[in-house]
């Protein structure tokens, strides 16, 4: 398949890449012919796989204990609702995507169809929020060495973590997609080995200290919403974090092969993953153990095993827990590198960091990830309010990634209205339309007031501001620069030159907005 990202921009002149053209404004900038580009070595195994991996978090394995303990078994319609309402998010990224190729990433239709300031806003608040997530990785992942590895030093696991991570990446995408590949088929078979045993368990007549297991303990005790309207409430404060990750897919599809095929079928597979991996793990473990047992900071797995008399199976689960942070910080690396590339290129970014290596991986942006990662090793020394402090930023994050679906969202609805033939033309268009965008706004809104009904969340949501207003001041400096101006006019340039040509093609509003 021929590379959907090269192409030359109207109006500028090919030539060394080294030497970049001159704007009528008498700045220098590279050509779009001349900018370098990501290369689709991305496989439909590897797309499914990161898509699925991308869906299951390691909220799943370490943080559905506090789920499962403050909302009972009311957490399985929390998962379910949540699942439901994200997946019309990825079904409008999905056909935004599709719609120009050109486009390698949902920041790019955000600043095309918003405007630049949309793009620059989305690429950086993504950046941050799997910055934050990586960091908590590599804090969990130094805990849960030590666990399985009994006094060794904290800093040792974190990084070597960042390390591997760092020559995982290096590479080529291929070694990515395919490390990510086997990450999620580790958590897979975790996921449908914890299921078949509780099963077994179920119909063996397994019984424990809290009891004997089967499908009437998630009911028996208090019923499905033991504390009422509000418990139910506080399970998607926790549980909104679980899904985060799930817009992965998006950031892959300027390395996908064969993207009108591959995306669609990554993008549909949500609701089965949801149903099976998140709704038929949590029933399972709260059909061998009432929700009574479950407590915050211990994972439900390695409860469930251990439970089974399977203690070697217990310490696999530990190692598959640990697996999942590694495979979570590995998306993190590999989405924030791609969208400081994907910045870098649009001006929003400092251009050292729209460099590719001879390899086609923008190897300066991966070293800035990997640098902020080892912060995360700092931290791991900073004291016991560590675990409270990164509680509260991980709140910051999830928000933050609202933040993202929600753009999304606007961009779909903007494309609707100004590229109708597009949407039209489409054959793989968000059903529900605009009546599920108003839905999902809706739901999107009663998760921020969910997250003021406690105060550790209220505290988060508070500070979130505080982000946004730093984009705010970076953004007024930087969006007058004549740099950052002429490098807008390249990207809407290569959109122009790249993307499907309609007859009804409005140009890009890149530049229109500025």
């Amino acid at each position: 398949m021929s590379d959907r990202n090269t192409g030359t921009a109207s109006g500028h002149p090919s030539g060394n890449p080294s030497q970049p053209s001159a704007t009528p404004g008498g700045t220098s900038v590279s050509s779009a012919a001349q900018e370098p580009h990501l290369e689709r070595q991305l496989s439909n195994r590897h797309i499914q796989l990161i898509a699925i991996g991308g869906a299951i978090g390691t909220g799943l394995f370490m943080g559905s204990g506090k789920t499962i303990s403050v909302a009972g078994p009311s957490v399985i319609f929390v998962y379910m609702i949540i699942g439901f309402m994200l997946f019309f998010v990825m079904r409008a990224m999905g056909e935004l995507l599709l719609s120009n190729l050109a486009y390698k990433s949902f920041s790019d239709f955000a600043a095309d169809l918003l405007g630049p300031w949309a793009g620059f806003f989305t690429g950086w608040t993504y950046w941050f929020c799997w910055v934050v997530t990586g960091i908590a990785d590599v804090i969990a992942i130094s805990g849960y060495a030590n666990e399985l590895v009994p006094g060794i030093p904290l800093w040792i696991p974190g990084l070597a973590t960042v390390a591997i991570l760092l020559v995982l990446n290096l590479p080529t995408v291929k070694a990515f997609g395919e490390t990510e590949f086997w990450f999620a088929l580790i958590k897979i078979i975790a996921i449908v080995a914890l299921i078949v045993t509780g099963l077994v368990m179920i119909f063996s007549g397994f019984s424990s200290e809290a009891g004997p297991a089967g499908f009437s303990n998630l009911w028996s005790h208090g019923g499905f919403f033991p504390h009422e309207f509000m418990g139910f409430v506080a399970g998607f404060q926790i549980a909104v974090f679980a899904f985060v990750g799930i817009e992965l897919v998006g950031t892959t599809a300027a390395e996908a092969k064969d993207p009108e095929k591959n995306l669609p079928k990554a993008v549909n597979s949500i609701p089965v993953r949801v149903l099976l991996f998140y709704v038929g793990a949590l029933v399972i473990l709260m059909a061998v153990t009432p929700w009574t047992e479950f407590r915050a900071g211990h994972s439900p797995f390695i409860g469930m095993f251990s439970l089974a008399g399977l203690g070697i199976a217990a310490t696999v689960v530990n190692l598959v827990v640990l697996t999942s942070a590694m495979s979570s910080a590995n998306s993190g690396i590999y989405s924030t590198s791609r969208m400081v590339f994907g910045l870098a290129q649009e001006g929003d970014a400092p251009a050292v960091f729209g460099r590719l290596s001879p390899r086609k991986v923008p190897r300066n942006a991966l070293f800035l990830t990997c640098v902020l990662l080892l912060s995360g090793v700092v931290l791991l020394y900073a004291g016991e309010n560590v675990g409270k402090a990164f509680e509260m930023v991980t709140t910051v994050s999830a928000v933050c990634f609202m933040f993202v679906w929600s753009i999304i969202l606007a961009s779909y609805l903007v494309y609707r209205g100004r590229r109708a033939a597009l949407h039209e033309a489409s054959a793989f268009k968000m059903p529900g339309g605009r009546v599920m965008v108003s839905v999902v706004f809706a739901f999107f809104a009663f998760v921020l007031w969910a997250l003021t009904t406690q105060p550790d969340t209220l505290m988060a949501l508070l500070v979130t501001p505080v982000w946004f207003a730093v984009l705010g001041v970076a953004w007024a400096v930087l969006r007058r620069r004549p740099l950052h101006v002429a490098r807008a006019e390249a990207f809407r340039a290569r959109l122009q030159a790249e993307g499907r040509e309609t007859g009804d093609r409005e140009p890009a509003t890149v530049g229109a907005a500025e």
